[in-house]
């Protein structure tokens, strides 16, 4: 059933160079391995119903870079919705609820909550299943990231649309950590810079580079 559902989600996913995430969908020892997925480029919406749909069906998906995400449409007016969102309360006792968060990946969280029955056991446990990070913490930056060609911003929406990050959005309604996140981000690319850096000449030096090279 899994498999079938992939199939219908994937299109001409295998015409994309990047690291699928539908390759890593369906069957018993796919359901054992953690989903790490890089959600910049992503739009909300699909992303979210992707996800969701996984970890009802068992799988646990992590999401990082979470403020690199992408909401279709023009920045100003994703602001005055989710200005209009905070709005919302309740009069005689605001710390009952609604709450909104103001972090990136706690938006995204709510967004596939509201994509699940979250209310019953079914529902809580796969939301217990998702995992999800503003930047790449460790241990997921050594880990592959996928990505899901069903969701991608490039995919889905025309060259000349609007288009929002939710990293901006976030520090605009109240997130404090946009400048945090960059500076971890700045040292994590370094690191990842040098690590790729080395890995490529113990290529060479086993070969491994000049045999790729010649096969073209």
């Amino acid at each position: 059933m899994a498999d079938i559902q992939a199939k219908k989600l994937l299109g001409d996913a295998s015409k994309v160079s990047l690291p699928c995430f539908y390759k890593n969908v369906g069957g018993s020892k796919a359901a054992k391995q953690v989903l790490v997925i890089d959600g910049r480029g992503h739009l909300l919406g699909r992303l979210a119903a992707i996800v969701a749909k996984q970890v009802l069906l068992g799988r646990k998906v992590v999401v990082v870079r979470c403020e690199g995400i992408n909401i279709s449409g023009n920045f100003y007016r994703n602001k005055l919705k989710y200005l209009a969102f905070l709005r919302k309360r309740m009069n005689t006792n605001p710390s009952r609820g609604p709450y909104h968060f103001r972090a990136p990946s706690r938006i995204f969280w709510r967004t596939v909550r509201g994509m699940l029955p979250h209310k019953t056991k079914r529902g809580q446990a796969a939301l217990d299943r998702l995992k999800v990070f503003d930047g790449i913490p460790p241990p997921y930056d050594k880990r592959k990231r996928m990505v899901v060609p069903a969701a991608l911003k490039v995919v889905r929406l025309k060259p000349t649309r609007k288009f929002a990050f939710l990293g901006r959005l976030a520090h605009e309604v109240g997130w404090k950590y946009q400048a945090v996140t960059a500076t971890l981000e700045e040292k994590r690319k370094g690191k990842a810079k040098i690590h790729y850096e080395k890995k490529k000449l113990v290529m060479v030096s086993k070969g491994v580079g000049s045999t790729a090279c010649s096969s073209y």
